[in-house]
């Protein structure tokens, strides 16, 4: 084929001539007779303007080319690095190691998201506070940014440094001291909770509420809130904190509680690490029992979550919880710590459920796709997917008399197991009750329209009337009494491949969900930030701003987080 292009001011002709090439004339064609280039004719009324050396010319885009193309959120520039070669020198005559290696620096290259990618400068491992007080006052004064990291279980980029120093604080994993008779456990904050639970079994205690992953560390889900299946009872993580050792963004060490220093501690606790490094904590603790775990399937989002929210209001139950695979198969998890708790479930409770078990619901779900033959394909993933996932919560080695012994390594197993990947993309919206089944309907149009399978996972979070400060700027939704519930959106990966802007238009669409509706967000961080303002307006924002300036006059303390 043989193409030619003409151009002549308002002409553009194009011709196309197939077979073989027409033999050219005796005057300019060579001896083969055919002329094998494609060949362009610029006519004179094509100008090019010229342009001087190292002058950057006009833009050949018109302005108005780029309209109505979404702009996806990306990572923050990268730290230029100039005064790290002096930052590094004062960090070591202080005696601070800091690994500088590729292989090191490269392990803590992305977080549990998978779609925020940065490389720090160098990476040092926490071992005490006097030790970051050195890091944080020569930061300051170079004004080298720092990065704190626990477990990495971030999704929006949080933990991940774009240059400066990372700050690895699973190196401070110690358990300080246990008081069974207070109920209370002294610990550093980068130890893991279930390092904690490994201590505290060997008393007879457990922690009161956590989030249920493995590799959750106790000072990052302090900074962030921490959701359990008991949190509708017991509240979130960091409402169990009594006391935090705090090394503040200038290198103060500080102890704070509800009574020292009680406006830091309102700000560090569910803090997203904007005023300090959280190196040791008091929590509260309980006698461990064992739990009796009940489930109940629903095929309606919005009659499980009324029973789910019966239940919370009524004190019904110690743990409690919603997991869906899609909206097809919604499951109520209900749990106790003691069998009176238990039979007074059954006796004043179970009856009101509108669920059924697992038999009762197999022969509905049959009964529904036998009349909708054209799903069977949606009805066959589904009994794989049981086939797959329930065995995880029944396994024998963590049961004992038919009671879970241990629902943190349970679930966590499951969740790593069946819903982990590359990639863990899990936006959510927090609202208050009255407005949680609309959220939990929308952000499921957005998933089915994504992808083609997920998950949903919802639970309530008791609030305490003395903890308010604390929930100001949080994931706890302005104004909020009594309960807040969440929910989290996570599309089954599957060995599929999508591209990133595709994971960042679903999870802006289930953002933009919270922002109409006045919610908030257990994820607003990272690459998420930009939707801070919007859900919580600028006067708030400004005055956090204000005194996070106040606090951290370099602004070097998890500053790609929140500003």
């Amino acid at each position: 084929m043989v193409q030619s292009i003409d151009v002549d001011g308002d002409r553009n002709t194009i011709t196309r001539e197939t077979g073989a090439r027409k033999a050219a004339d005796a005057a300019g064609a060579d001896e083969a007779g055919y002329d094998s280039r494609r060949t362009l004719h610029r006519t004179a009324s094509l100008k090019i303007p010229p342009v001087e050396p190292g002058v950057v010319g006009p833009c050949p885009v018109a302005p108005d080319a780029l309209q109505g193309i979404k702009r996806q959120q990306t990572n923050p520039a990268r730290w230029n690095g100039a005064a790290w070669p002096a930052f590094v020198a004062e960090l070591r005559a202080a005696g601070v190691e800091v690994a500088e290696s590729a292989a090191t620096r490269g392990i803590f290259a992305t977080d549990a998201g998978g779609t925020a990618y940065g490389m720090p400068h160098g990476v040092v491992v926490a071992r005490s506070a006097v030790q970051v007080s050195a890091l944080l006052k020569a930061a300051q004064a170079h004004r080298v940014p720092v990065t704190v990291r626990g477990g990495g279980l971030t999704t929006e980029g949080e933990s991940v440094a774009y240059g400066g120093v990372l700050l690895d604080m699973t190196g401070m994993s110690r358990v300080l001291k246990i008081d069974a008779a207070g109920l209370t456990v002294r610990t550093e904050a980068g130890i893991y909770w279930h390092g904690l639970a490994e201590e505290l079994r060997r008393e007879g205690l457990d922690y009161l509420s956590a989030p249920l992953n493995m590799t959750s560390s106790v000072g990052g889900t302090l900074g962030v809130g921490g959701i359990d299946v008991n949190s509708a009872r017991l509240g979130c993580s960091a409402d169990q904190a009594l006391a935090l050792q705090v090394v503040t963004p200038t290198g103060e060490i500080v102890e704070c509680s509800d009574s020292e220093n009680a406006e830091l501690f309102q700000r560090v606790i569910l803090g997203y690490g904007q005023f300090g490094v959280i190196t040791e904590a008091t929590l509260r603790v309980r006698p461990y029992t064992p739990l009796s775990m009940h489930y109940y399937y629903y095929s309606s989002l919005s009659t499980a979550i009324e029973d789910l929210q019966m239940l919370d209001r009524n004190d019904a139950s110690d743990y409690s919880g919603i997991l869906t695979i899609m909206d097809c198969a919604v499951n109520l998890l209900v749990a106790f710590d003691s069998a009176e708790r238990e039979a007074a479930f059954r006796a004043n409770w179970e009856g009101r459920l509108r669920g059924y078990g697992e038999f009762g619901f197999a022969l509905c779900m049959a009964g529904h796709y036998a009349l909708r033959p054209w799903r069977i394909g949606e009805a066959l993933y589904l009994l794989r997917r049981k086939q797959a996932v329930f065995p995880e919560f029944r396994r024998p080695e963590f049961h004992r008399e038919g009671r879970m012994e241990d629902r943190t390594v349970v679930f966590s197993r499951a969740v790593w197991k069946h819903w982990g990947s590359r990639n863990m993309v899990i936006p959510d919206l927090a609202t208050p009750a009255d407005k949680f089944v609309e959220a939990v309907e929308r952000g499921n149009a957005v998933c089915r329209k994504y992808f083609r399978h997920y998950t949903l996972y919802c639970v309530g979070i008791r609030l305490r009337p003395e903890h308010k400060p604390h929930y100001e700027m949080s994931c706890v939704p302005p104004g909020t009494e009594g309960w807040a519930y969440g929910c989290e959106f996570e599309p089954m990966i599957e060995g599929e491949v999508y591209s990133r802007d595709h994971f960042q238009s679903f999870k802006n669409a289930i953002y933009d969900i919270g922002v109409d509706m006045g919610a908030s967000y257990y994820r607003f961080g990272g690459m998420m930030k930009g939707y801070i303002r919007r859900v919580f307006g600028d006067a708030l924002v400004d005055r956090h701003l204000a005194m996070k300036r106040k606090a951290d006059p370099a602004m070097i303390l998890n500053r790609d987080v929140i500003f």
